[in-house]
Formats: C-alpha cells, structure tokens, sequence
C-alpha cells in the first residue's frame, strides 16, 4: 500500500525536517518561530522552497481579491502548511485541501507543533 503514496520520499524528508525542528524547540512557540525554523532547516539541506506562496482564487474565470497564502511550497509541487495549535480541527483540513484546489498541487501536508509529540496529515487531490 505504501508503494502508491505519492511524492513517499520527498514526504518523509519534510516530515523528518518537521521533526528536527519540533524535537530542538517543542511545544508552545508561535507559528511564526517553527516557520523559521524550518526556513533554515531547508536552507541547510538545500531543499527548494517558497515561503508564503500567493495563489490567485479563480471563479467562473475572473480572479477574486482575496488570495491564499501556503506556508510552504516544497519542490515546487508539495504545500507545507504549518499550525501551532492544541489540536488540529477540521477547518484546517478544509484549508489544505483550498490551496490544493488553487494551486494545482497534489499534495498537501498539515503539520501541527503545538503538541507534545507532532502530529501531520497528508492529504492527495
């Protein structure tokens, strides 16, 4: 079955990444410090990233005002978004899965750092 996930390696250098920063800072920092944390962590391995990507909302072919933000793009192809939260809800999930649609991607992991042991997700379009 593991055999058919997509992007399987990328995916698990990311989440190692994750991992790293979550076992050096814990739980308890704002979104903000994990994202530079794992800002220096690609740069370190020279993983290729865009850090809060925009992406255009197209409805019935015009473009509406309010745009998206992914945390991370990794390769080009994989969104990273992060969360410092207790627990992760359901309106996350429904975030992801919006900058998958935006963004043409296939892949979108959510990771949470806000937990005493970090919690991810992945979700496939």
């Amino acid at each position: 079955m593991t055999e058919n996930l997509i992007y399987q390696d990328l995916t698990y250098s990311i989440i190692g990444i994750c991992m790293e920063v979550h076992n050096n800072l814990g739980p308890g920092f704002l979104e903000i410090v994990y994202k530079d944390a794992l800002e220096y962590e690609f740069k370190q391995t020279k993983i290729p990233f865009a850090r809060e990507k925009e992406y255009l909302v197209n409805y019935k072919g015009i473009i509406l005002p309010h745009r998206y933000y992914a945390d991370f793009v990794i390769y080009d192809k994989i969104i990273l978004e992060i969360k410092a939260v207790k627990n992760l809800v359901d309106e996350f999930t429904a975030q992801s899965i919006n900058y998958l649609k935006v963004s043409g991607n296939k892949l979108a992991l959510l990771v949470n750092f806000g937990e005493l042991s970090l919690v991810h997700k992945r979700f496939v379009l």
